[in-house]
């Protein structure tokens, strides 16, 4: 069984170097580590005593808030999409 190639790409959050491998490009791994890297410094100058463990675990429970309210506005975009098109047919 064949398997796609994974990419390797090392990137460096929060001051420690981490290689990542996936199915994603190294650009899209940058881009993503870049985004992690920025959430974790925005919440350190908020909380400057957390450690980095709970820095860490603080910025995976905002980046998930965020995702989970990105899905809400996406299925709202989608219903009144729907809504807008079930009328028109209608009229």
């Amino acid at each position: 069984m064949s398997q796609a190639k994974k990419t390797r790409t090392t990137v460096d959050i929060y001051g420690k170097d981490y290689t990542i491998v996936g199915d994603e490009s190294a650009r899209h791994v940058r881009m993503v580590s870049s985004l992690v890297d920025e959430k974790m410094r925005e919440i350190h100058e908020a909380n400057k005593s957390l450690d980095t463990t709970k820095l860490a675990v603080l910025t995976a429970v905002n980046t998930m808030n965020d995702y989970l309210e990105l899905q809400k506005q996406y299925q709202e975009l989608k219903s009144s999409i729907q809504q807008k098109e079930d009328k028109q047919e209608n009229d």
